[in-house]
């Protein structure tokens, strides 16, 4: 009996040390009463085992891109029971089945960066019936960008935006050198909204956010978009067309120097009078101002003995132009019913003078009978993309014209490619409105708008080489159609003048 219980007795210090083990083991066990932490969140990317990869701040994933929509795994303590979860104080909705003790699957939910409380910015909250904790995330938009401008010559006091990305949770503004005490970002950050400063000191823009800094220069070099009159008589009003057509410093209207002009609003236009056509040689048109200088790659007052690229002039001799069996007019000298103050002529021209066309009607117009071979773009420039070159002529419809088209094409095409001329058109719709001029004004077709024959002429695509449209030489005849492609008459005839037809690079 002594030699058993001296047995026992040697196991006893193992047993005491046993159950003295057994709390601490008690101690690591979560229980649904501890409340949650979190040490770290990682990104979550499944891979062929459906394991977790990557590690490490999501922040500083190269795919990151401000987070929305991404899953992420939160790893901590005592997590398996969450009944709330709020990224920068936005709830996320969450799969408990994706949750475990030590781990939980999330994804970050939609996040209006302009709409968040700053003061639990870039947190993360996680709750349970235990109780909530805070966790620290640099959760955010991406840098800030700048694209544009809306009005780089506002007046001070008025509204101006920045237009861009991520421009939210601003904390500065710079404009031209002048610190913005106001603004307000658009919802989604595509904008930034304030005042003009009264002054500015330089062309500088900084805006800096949470996420990062944008700069950005006030560019406001010139733009020619169009000019109303291109062959404008002595006294002619002349617009140029464009943007940032403000702070003009000089205008070179061809050969001529003009020093007395007027600057339209938002540099939308610069006008003037226009000098003797007689009194300059044909050249650009170019504009200084203090940002920059714009030249068009065309010329005016092509009038003035200009023959490269010019079609008909319907004057005696090589670029006569005219057919005499056509339904056109000729015109020897001004009619004044075309003449007004945005363009006179006093040359020879042809025009319309068609009554209501019925459905399907037309009226036929072949030109190109010019003696220098109807050049429209000489050699060399045949493999030019068709976007660098335009055919222009003037025009001056007296009385109001809706209904009846004046297509274009050439006899090296025929049907195949046309372009089609309907100012009465509105843009964007289908509705029409009739179109009168103020006296003669410049038009201007891209080659590009000579199109296909798709069900009707010139609806189909575009051409996408010179030589569809004019053969290997660059040169080839042409003729202008009236027609009423409807089945119902026209809503109005068509008494219309044209001129100084020519083939130009505009670009």
């Amino acid at each position: 009996m002594k030699k058993t219980l001296d047995t026992r007795l040697l196991f006893l210090p193992l047993l005491l040390m046993i159950v003295a083990l057994l709390p601490a083991c008690k101690k690591e066990v979560t229980t649904d009463s501890a409340p949650p932490s979190i040490t770290s969140v990682r990104m979550y990317n499944a891979s062929p085992m459906d394991t977790l990869m990557s590690t490490g701040n999501p922040a500083t994933d190269p795919t990151w891109s401000g987070g929305t929509g991404k899953y992420v795994v939160i790893i901590g303590q005592n997590l398996q029971k969450a009944t709330q979860i709020t990224f920068n104080g936005v709830p996320a909705s969450f799969n408990p089945t994706l949750f475990a003790p030590t781990s939980a699957v999330v994804q970050i939910p939609n996040i209006l960066f302009s709409k968040v409380d700053t003061a639990k910015l870039y947190t993360i909250e996680y709750t349970t019936a235990a109780g909530t904790t805070t966790f620290s995330l640099k959760l955010g938009p991406p840098a800030p960008v700048i694209w544009a401008i809306s009005d780089v010559f506002a007046n001070p006091g008025d509204s101006v935006y920045l237009f861009g990305a991520n421009l939210v949770l601003v904390q500065n503004l710079v404009y031209g050198g002048t610190t913005i005490p106001k603004f307000n970002s658009s919802l989604y950050g595509d904008s930034l909204g304030f005042l003009m400063p009264a002054t500015t000191s330089d062309k500088f823009i900084v805006v800096t956010t949470k996420s990062g800094i944008a700069r950005d220069t006030i560019n406001a070099k010139p733009i020619i978009a169009a000019i109303s009159n291109c062959n404008a008589n002595g006294g002619d009003s002349v617009y140029v067309y464009g943007a940032y057509l403000k702070t003009v410093q000089s205008i070179s209207f061809g050969g001529a120097t003009i020093t007395n002009f007027t600057e339209g609003p938002r540099g939308a236009y610069v006008k003037f009078l226009a000098p003797a056509s007689n009194s300059y040689s044909s050249g650009p048109v170019t504009i200084v101002t203090s940002y920059g200088t714009v030249s068009t790659p065309y010329k005016v007052n092509t009038q003035n003995g200009v023959t490269e690229g010019l079609l008909a002039n319907f004057e005696w001799g090589d670029n006569f132009g005219y057919a005499w069996w056509g339904d056109e007019k000729m015109a020897f000298g001004p009619v004044a019913d075309f003449n007004g103050s945005m363009g006179t002529n006093n040359t020879m021209h042809i025009y319309f003078d068609s009554p209501v066309l019925a459905g399907g009607a037309s009226l036929y117009a072949p030109l190109g009978n010019s003696n220098t071979g109807n050049h429209w773009v000489p050699v060399a420039n045949i493999t030019d993309p068709p976007s660098s070159w335009a055919l222009q002529f003037e025009i001056s419809v007296a009385h109001p014209w809706n209904g009846s088209t004046l297509y274009i094409r050439t006899e090296f095409a025929g049907d195949s490619y046309v372009a089609r001329y309907e100012p009465w058109k509105i843009p964007g719709s289908n509705k029409t409105v009739a179109f009168k001029t103020q006296g003669w004004q410049t038009v201007t077709i891209p080659l590009t708008d000579f199109r296909s024959k798709v069900n009707t002429l010139g609806d189909g695509e575009s051409i996408t080489q010179l030589n569809q449209l004019l053969g290997p030489t660059g040169a080839n005849s042409y003729n202008m159609t009236l027609k009423n492609f409807g089945s119902s008459p026209t809503a109005t005839g068509c008494y219309a003048a044209i001129d100084n037809i020519r083939c130009v690079k505009i670009r």
